[in-house]
Order: structure tokens, then C-alpha cells, then sequence
């Protein structure tokens, strides 16, 4: 069930923001199992943002649960209703929700490099994670939910996690999260218009130029845990990740049938 506190604004937000686009909202919930499960509410629509201060339920990539300290980060959801966007390729959608969120880190002063498949880091630690989740109307995309959580002002985590940092580690500095909110709808409009566009080439080219561990040998886990010594080569236009290995033999990776190794 939804946690429908919708009359509930967070008061460090303003109540008039706006979303990715003209004339859209951004709706701040104090509290809330998951946005992308409340983004899905059909009151919400393309460029709408449904954002809260505190997740009961969030989740990320493989299932995982996303740690984040209330009033401290970002974590939102952006409603997209790509209609032109084939099914088969879903995953520039993908490269577009993340070269935005690297574009806001680096006009922030922040270096960020994009772990496949949608992972924003500094450096080898994990700032923001993003989960995508698409809905089909026949062969193209009707409806998507990128759900968002982005490290911004939180100074420590639990120890369990295995890598996160945030914004104000990475720069020393707090940042005004309501800007930083507004920088970032800017970029995802920015690149969601080339995707529109379909200048798919300059997407595939800056997500490239950012990725993490590209052309760099480390070391990755097979699902039955064998370790192997890989080299990202590159990202195929509907999301495999294509690794060199030892032999010089190339070979394509879906989503969770490979995992990188970190430290």
C-alpha cells in the first residue's frame, strides 16, 4: 500500500518547485515507502518528480535495500513517458538518466564516472544509484520510473556498506540540495533532448568518455563467485558490457551476470 502523504510537503524544499520540464511538478513527501512505487500513481506524469526525505522501503540494483539519512540526500523519482523509444532500446534511456546526473556532479566541481550499468561514482566509491523501471505499450516504451538516490550532504554510513560517499566527503563543502535539484533537472532535460533528438551517438560517446573502468584491467566475479581478470572494452547500444579477458577473447555480460570487484 501507498504511503499517501502527499499534504505533507518537506519544508526544505520549496512547494512550488518545479520538475524536469515546463509546466511539471516535483511532489516532496516527508515520508514514503518507495517513490518509484508512489510515481506510479497515474496522477503523475512525463517530467513529474516525487521526491521524499525518508524511504521506509527504497531499493536499488539486484534487489538491494538504499541507505540514506533523512533530510540529508536526494532521493527522488522522475516519471518519463518515452513513447517514441523502441523497446530493444531501452538502454540509452539508461545512458540518459546517468550522463545527467554526471553532468550536474562536474558543474559542481566533482569528477564522476558512470559504473555500468547505471552506478554514478568518485573516484571508486558510489555516490548515486539508479534504478529504472520500464513499462511496455506493444514494442515501445510507454511509461518509465527512474528512481534516484543521490549521497548529497550525509557524512557517514553504515559500515556495512561496501563503498558509499557522498557530495559534501567528495568536495568538503554542504550543498544546497534544492539547487542541486534544479541543476539536475536542467541536465537530465538536456540529454533527454538528444535522446528525443535521436543524436543516440553523442549519448553512446559521453557515457563511454565517462565510464568507469574503461580499458582498465580489474578484477570481476562470475554469479557462481570465480574470480577473472577483465578488461572493459565497451557498452553494446542494448547494454552489454563487453570484457576482454586474459586470452584476448571478447565476451558480452547482462546485467547480473557479472560483478565488480572493488578494493
Amino acid at each position: 500500500m501507498h504511503n499517501r502523504t502527499l499534504s505533507h510537503p518537506a519544508p526544505s524544499f520549496p512547494a512550488d518547485m518545479p520538475g524536469v520540464f515546463p509546466g511539471t511538478r516535483t511532489v516532496c513527501l516527508s515520508v514514503t515507502r518507495s517513490t518509484n512505487d508512489e510515481a506510479r500513481r497515474p496522477e503523475f506524469r512525463h517530467g513529474d518528480i516525487v521526491l521524499a526525505e525518508e524511504q521506509t522501503a527504497g531499493r536499488g540494483q539486484r534487489g538491494n535495500s538504499w541507505e540514506s539519512r533523512p533530510g540529508r540526500n536526494l532521493t527522488f523519482s522522475i516519471v518519463l513517458e518515452p513513447a517514441f523509444l523502441p523497446a530493444e532500446c531501452q538502454f540509452y534511456l539508461s545512458e540518459t538518466i546517468c550522463l545527467g546526473i554526471a553532468d550536474t556532479l562536474e558543474s559542481a566541481g566533482i569528477e564522476a564516472r558512470i559504473k555500468w550499468p547505471n552506478d554514478i561514482y568518485i573516484g571508486d566509491r558510489k555516490a548515486a544509484g539508479i534504478l529504472i523501471e520500464n513499462d511496455l505499450c506493444g514494442t515501445t516504451l510507454r511509461r518509465s520510473i527512474a528512481g534516484i538516490g543521490l549521497n548529497v550532504n550525509q557524512e557517514s554510513f553504515s559500515p556495512g556498506l561496501p563503498n558509499p560517499i557522498s557530495l559534501h566527503a567528495a568536495a568538503g563543502r554542504t550543498f544546497d540540495r534544492s539547487a542541486l535539484l534544479t541543476d539536475l533537472c536542467a541536465k537530465v532535460r538536456a540529454r533527454y533532448r538528444m535522446l528525443e533528438e535521436g543524436d543516440v551517438a553523442t549519448l553512446e560517446r559521453d557515457y563511454h568518455a565517462r565510464l568507469y573502468r574503461l580499458d582498465t584491467p580489474a578484477w570481476y566475479a562470475a554469479p557462481d563467485g570465480r574470480r577473472f581478470r577483465g578488461t572493459i572494452r565497451r557498452v553494446e547500444p542494448a547494454g552489454e558490457l563487453v570484457v576482454e579477458h586474459g586470452d584476448g577473447s571478447l565476451k558480452s555480460y547482462l546485467f547480473k551476470e557479472i560483478e565488480f570487484i572493488v578494493g
